[in-house]
């Protein structure tokens, strides 16, 4: 058996600092273990789940899952079944774009006409509150003169957020067509 010589064994002056953490908490198992508990106890005292623990007080962090990270818009549906995106675009989604682009708050106004089918989203500064710029939109919707849009084409208010590519809607989302513009 070997022995290991005074100088290959270096002290705690020249052990690195991975090396001397390690020493103490060989050295000192029940600081280790108290601190562990405290840290595990800790976790579960704050963690986002709906457990039932006795005694122990919680105060669970909050966790949004999915984080609203969008811009603040409003999104106007309109159809007419049976149209050409030409005809759409000439007399659905150009009008409406010239007079919601007047609006108060409004940073800039997209629109994509399709077979059938206009959406415009009208996109708002970060200062806007949601349920204003709603509001405004609608007003503006309701307030159109006559003679602005084809006979029978009703523009609607779309959900909060619409995942273009995957078609899904978020959480509290209004479903297409559900709400007309004069909010009736």
């Amino acid at each position: 058996m070997t022995e290991r010589a005074p100088a290959d064994d270096p002290g705690p002056e020249t052990a690195s600092p991975l090396g001397r953490f390690m020493r103490f908490c060989l050295e000192n198992k029940l600081v280790v273990g108290l601190a562990l508990v405290f840290v595990v106890s800790w976790g579960i005292a704050v963690a986002p789940f709906d457990w039932r623990l006795g005694g122990l007080p919680r105060n669970p962090v909050p966790v949004d899952a999915i984080p609203d990270i969008g811009e603040n818009q409003q999104i106007v549906f309109t159809e007419w079944m049976g149209r050409s995106p030409r005809d759409v675009e000439d007399q659905i989604t150009y009008p409406l774009t010239a007079s919601l682009l007047g609006m108060p708050g409004v940073k800039t106004v997209r629109s994509y006409s399709l077979f059938g089918f206009s959406s415009i989203y009208v996109i708002f500064q970060e200062d806007v509150d949601f349920y204003w710029s709603r509001s405004r939109v609608l007003e503006k919707l309701s307030s159109l003169p006559s003679g602005t849009l084809p006979e029978g084409v009703r523009p609607t208010l779309g959900p909060r957020r619409w995942g273009r590519c995957t078609g899904t809607r978020s959480k509290g989302a209004t479903p297409r067509g559900s709400r007309p513009a004069d909010g009736t």
